[in-house]
């Protein structure tokens, strides 16, 4: 009876172990920043997004991590992804200045057995606003490798070869985030493809608004109704157009927006006003943007007082 009941047992336990499930690791959480902000982020060599950003459901364990970002040193290191959150932060250091040549963008795709050089390029977005990212992409036939240069206002007036290496599949096709900061120009900035040898090119141009000046003036601070007053400024932001809202007393308290008027070609802006005779006698104030909204400006006058 006894060698029964242990028989029993024995077979109770084995078919128990049978259905206990070893619990998967819960997948960990990134979250990148780094300095300067904006480095592209790469985990097991595929582009994640720009610092500061997050990726969620990341195997635990070891994975390579690399930080872009022109001008600067790359940051590299192989690190342990554990369940949970997990904070990373890359300090970049600027690339030595060097009398050697930049090292371009180099992006290997298919030999395609002798044809001609072709290479294409065009860019997620026509125009931006400082501190965002664009992204360019495109084609190459009969080449293994393309060239990426960036020409334009400031820093780019001679143009500028890109160091980092863009994303490349089977098919021949390659993509590259262009995240210059907050630090760039206006103005209008074309990013150019060659094959190594320059036999054939296609370029891209992308506008820069912001990190300018916007400043507006009246001819008349003390006008009375039925005057016109011309207001006039200067607009160096980049953008073509600039938007006038005026409030005061009355219908203006909630500010009224007036209209959209063009910047000209020596970057001066101007705008008649002509106050009604029902405009009520107070201070107003003018105020001034930019197209989208990257400057502000304003000038205070008087209506009835004069």
């Amino acid at each position: 009876m006894i060698r029964k009941t242990i028989l029993i047992l024995v077979i109770f336990f084995v078919l128990l172990s049978g259905c206990i499930v070893e619990k998967s690791p819960e997948k960990g959480t990134l979250q990148f920043t780094s300095s300067p902000s904006g480095a592209q982020v790469y985990l097991d060599d595929q582009f994640r997004g720009s610092a500061p950003c997050t990726v969620t459901g990341i195997e635990p364990g070891n994975h390579t991590l690399e930080f872009r970002y022109p001008g600067y040193e790359s940051w590299s290191t192989v690190m342990a992804v554990s369940s949970g959150s997990n904070n990373v932060f890359a300090a970049l250091q600027p690339t030595p200045a060097s009398t050697t040549p930049i090292p371009v963008i180099l992006v290997t795709t298919s030999p395609t057995g002798g044809a001609q050089p072709f290479v294409t390029i065009k860019a997620s977005r026509d125009s931006i606003v400082t501190g965002d990212s664009v992204m360019f992409s495109g084609t190459a036939i009969g080449c293994n490798q393309v060239q990426l240069t960036m020409s334009g206002p400031g820093a780019y007036v001679k143009g500028v070869p890109f160091a980092s290496v863009p994303n490349v599949n089977s098919a021949g096709e390659w993509s590259y985030y262009w995240n210059p900061g907050s630090g760039l120009m206006p103005g209008t900035y074309t990013m150019t493809v060659s094959d190594p040898y320059k036999t054939t090119s296609d370029s891209a141009s992308v506008k820069v608004t912001g990190n300018g000046q916007l400043s507006i003036t009246a001819n008349n601070f003390a006008a009375v109704q039925g005057n016109t007053v011309w207001f006039s400024g200067l607009c160096t932001t980049g953008s073509q157009n600039v938007q006038l809202v005026l409030y005061g007393p009355g219908q203006y308290t909630g500010g009224v927006a007036l209209g959209t008027v063009s910047v000209l070609a020596d970057k001066n802006w101007n705008f008649p006003f002509t106050i009604d005779l029902s405009t009520p006698t107070g201070y107003y104030t003018m105020y001034v943007y930019d197209v989208p909204k990257t400057a502000t400006s304003s000038v205070q006058f008087s209506v009835g007082y004069a």
